[in-house]
């Protein structure tokens, strides 16, 4: 009997074939903007954000002022989302990282805001300048545990604590992950899909290359109705910058990996010294256990954030 002829072409992937059309998609390495800023600086979106944050019912997208800063502050540093509605400044962020130093930057968002505001006003007046009510949140959806809300505070960065704050500020953190804040992305179907693409997205990349996980969750969303319109106009930029949102994402996970591994020693012999001193010694070699433990662990996820990064 002959050998049959192998067909290489019957050997690609049957599951899933990528267009040509994707496949030279380039990543700007200086773009600022992500899915969930574009999705919402739509205002039929973002009115509907803002309803259920705020659990009102708004109907008119004419009166929301969308007042998102542009390049603000430093580095080319954007906030993500700002609109103001009937005198409510709402300052939004999404973090897929947990960042305490959010309250310092909602506070140069708001004094930006404010002086675009006051521009024509006399600071020096005796009417009294009125002001919108400002509120802040951070939607959260990254991969380390956090509780459902949190709120952080920009006192806690004070170096001397005091019992009477002069300058405040609170940021409100909203959990947005699966099982958590459910109300809230009940009320704003955009966000509960938004979260839909981002879990999709997730699950797929643990399989494929980053690229082809990306463009294999952007036409599954759109064949399942999970924000079919936003996908559908603007297909190619959404793919380049989940790309880029990921691949950003992996890199800082793996700087603070590795940042954690090299101050491991330090801290191990610091805390050495300490735990002896102390008379902790107990106590101590539990902790060298544990920190050990974890040691090994993020040697492994360095590993791995390693190899997802050269997958690409």
């Amino acid at each position: 009997m002959g050998r049959r002829k192998k067909n290489s072409k019957s050997k690609r992937n049957k599951k899933y074939y990528i267009s040509n059309k994707y496949k030279n998609i380039n990543v700007k390495r200086n773009q600022r903007d992500t899915v969930f800023r574009m999705l919402f600086k739509r205002k039929k979106e973002l009115l509907s954000l803002f309803n259920a944050i705020n659990n009102t019912n708004y109907k008119s997208e004419d009166e929301l002022e969308i007042v998102t800063l542009e390049n603000a502050v430093y580095m080319s540093m954007k906030n993500d989302v700002s609109c103001l509605l009937d005198m409510n400044l709402q300052i939004y962020e999404h973090q897929s990282t947990i960042n305490p130093n959010m309250p310092l930057r909602n506070l140069m968002y708001i004094t930006k805001q404010l002086e675009k505001m006051i521009v024509k006003k006399d600071l020096y007046s005796r009417k009294l300048i009125t002001l919108p009510n400002p509120r802040f949140i951070v939607f959260y959806n990254g991969t380390d545990k956090q509780p459902e809300t949190d709120t952080l505070y920009l006192s806690s960065a004070y170096e001397h604590k005091e019992k009477e704050v002069n300058l405040e500020l609170k940021v409100l953190q909203l959990n947005i992950n699966k099982g958590y804040n459910e109300d809230i992305k009940s009320k704003c179907p955009s966000l509960f899909q938004y979260m839909q693409y981002v879990d999709i997205l997730r699950e797929n990349r643990k399989t494929r290359p980053l690229k082809e996980a990306v463009i294999i969750t952007v036409d599954y969303c759109i064949k399942h109705d999970i924000l079919k319109d936003f996908l559908l106009a603007n297909k190619s930029e959404v793919i380049s910058m989940s790309i880029f949102e990921y691949d950003e994402e992996l890199h800082k996970k793996t700087l603070r990996a590795e940042g954690y591994e090299d101050g491991f020693k330090e801290g191990f012999d610091s805390g050495h010294k300490e735990g002896f001193d102390s008379g902790h010694k107990e106590g101590f070699e539990a902790g060298v256990a544990s920190k050990e433990s974890e040691n090994q662990r993020l040697r492994e996820e360095i590993k791995e954030l390693k190899k997802q990064l050269n997958s690409k």
